[in-house]
Formats: structure tokens, sequence, C-alpha cells
């Protein structure tokens, strides 16, 4: 099942998509809640109502006429790992860590998968990261590896946008990988009975359609699971909660000279079985100053 959150005649919703159509769950299924991480809360009972609203046929809307926004308008934590596919530790120069390299993103960097986002007013080094995105589907804590699975909503895709200088001028990155609008989304949550098995995607990565990253999660160096037992060592994983797994290598920076991002490139990343985002670079506008 393909979940999303959509925009219809100015009232955002969730809904479950079925090829060029989406499922509108409030006409459909009104008894389930009409946000996604109270969806995911709501636990495999809710699920199974959406399937079943999926499988009736009813309340559907062309893909065409909704505006997809962000799966998750608000995820309760933004989780990232730096330097965990092998070919990116080498364009880094860096050693391969010993342990996952985690950070935050903030949870309102969190983008709608086909809306720009903002070349920032602090900063012209600004690049992209192709990434496949966990979505945690239930309250855990302590979860060994052999069960990180059972914790699983779905996967999605996500640009891990960077600020480069600004993430380097401290030993940790969350500045430099918060900003506004740069964690674009999408374009849905698709559960993991569809996904199958998660280290085996292609994962790609586009600039002005030229392919930057080409690669595939079975390269990453600490994998889903693992890091979702690492994480829950430490602290409570709850529905929602948005796992970044790292990027391969062809990112900007590395590129001699740095190719960094400018107003008016495009950025699309796919990754196979899930989908794909593409998000427009733009000046960040006026009004965001907000004081």
């Amino acid at each position: 099942m393909k979940l999303a959150t959509f925009t219809h005649r100015s009232d955002t919703r969730i809904g479950a998509v079925a090829g060029d159509e989406i499922v509108d769950l409030r006409l459909v299924a009104p008894e389930l809640p009409q946000e996604m991480v109270a969806l995911l809360e709501a636990g495999e009972p809710a699920l199974e109502v959406a399937r079943g609203a999926v499988a009736s046929g009813q309340g559907r809307l062309a893909l065409a006429d909704v505006e997809l926004a962000s799966p998750l308008l608000r995820p309760p934590k933004i989780l990232a790992v730096g330097l965990n596919y092998a070919d990116h530790v080498a364009e880094t120069g860096r050693d391969q860590p010993k342990y996952p390299m985690i950070f935050n993103k903030q949870s309102t960097s969190a983008h709608p998968p086909y809306a720009p986002f903002h070349l920032p007013r602090a900063s012209e080094k600004v690049d992209y990261e192709g990434e496949l995105a966990v979505v945690i589907g239930k309250r855990c804590r302590h979860v060994p590896r052999a069960r990180a699975a059972d914790v699983v909503a779905g996967y999605t895709v996500a640009n891990d946008v960077s600020v480069r200088d600004w993430q380097i001028r401290v030993p940790t990155f969350t500045m430099g990988k918060s900003f506004d609008t740069h964690c674009p989304l999408g374009p849905w949550i698709v559960t993991p009975d569809e996904v199958g098995d998660p280290h085996a995607l292609e994962l790609k990565t586009w600039v002005n359609g030229e392919l930057r990253q080409s690669s595939n999660t079975k390269q990453l160096i600490f994998d889903c699971y693992m890091l979702i037992e690492h994480l829950s060592t430490a602290f409570t994983l709850e529905p929602g909660d948005v796992l970044c797994t790292g990027t391969p290598g062809g990112v900007g920076v590395a590129r001699k000279p740095s190719l960094y991002l400018v107003a008016g490139d495009v950025v699309k990343v796919a990754i196979a079985g899930i989908g794909e985002i593409e998000n427009a670079v733009i000046a960040e506008p006026a009004d965001t100053v907000r004081y």
C-alpha cells in the first residue's frame, strides 16, 4: 500500500495511492485518523481498514487533480546517518566509520516531494543527497536487529539537502542539515509488503537531467535494521519518525571542483519500487523572515 498526504480543494488529508488515482480515506473510511502520524499510531488495525478502502474501489480522485504533500507533514523526529555508503566514504577521503554517524534534521525541514526547496540567503554551498528513508510504525525501544522489520511502517524517498559550509563549521551537522525545506520526502510511504527487501533497491539522483548518483541500498554500511537497533538503544522511536539512511557517492561537494546547486536547478531522486521526487531550487523568498 502507498500512503500519501495530499491537498484537494484547499483541504489536506491522507489517502492511499492506487495506480494513477488516490483513495480519499476521509470519504471511504471516515473512522480513520486524517493525519499520517495519527494513522500510524493507530497501528495495524487502522492499516487493514485502509487496505479495505483501497480494495473497495470507492472514493477515488485522479492523482493529477491533487497536490501531494510530504507524507509526514511534521515528523516527530528526522534522524539521519552520514558516511553510510563505501563509495561516499571514499570520495570524502575519510575512514569508514566504526559506528553509525547519527545527526538530526529538524522536523521543520520536511518538504513536499515536488515543491521547490530554498537556496538560503546564508549560503551558496547547497548540495543534494538522494537517500532511502525508513518510516517507523511502532513506539519501540531496545529493538534487536532480528525484530527491527516489525517496527517499520514503510519506506519513502528523501533528499538530505545539505548546506556544506554550515555543516562543517562544527563537529555536529545539525545546522547545516536542518534549513527549512531541506528534507523533501515522498511521494508516499510504501508499506514493507510492497517493497520487499529494502537492501536491494536501486537509487539514482539526477541534477538537470544529468545522472549524478547511481547505487543500490545493498551497499549500505549500516543497513536499515542495524540503524534501528543502534538508535533504539539510546531513545524511544515513535510512529512517524523518519530515518534517512545515508547517501551514495556522487555528491556535488566531492566533484573536482565542487559543484553546488544554484537557483533554477532541478534535482530528481528515484528509488526502485518506491517512486521518485523532483524539486526545483529557488532563491529563498523574502517572506521567510518572520518575527
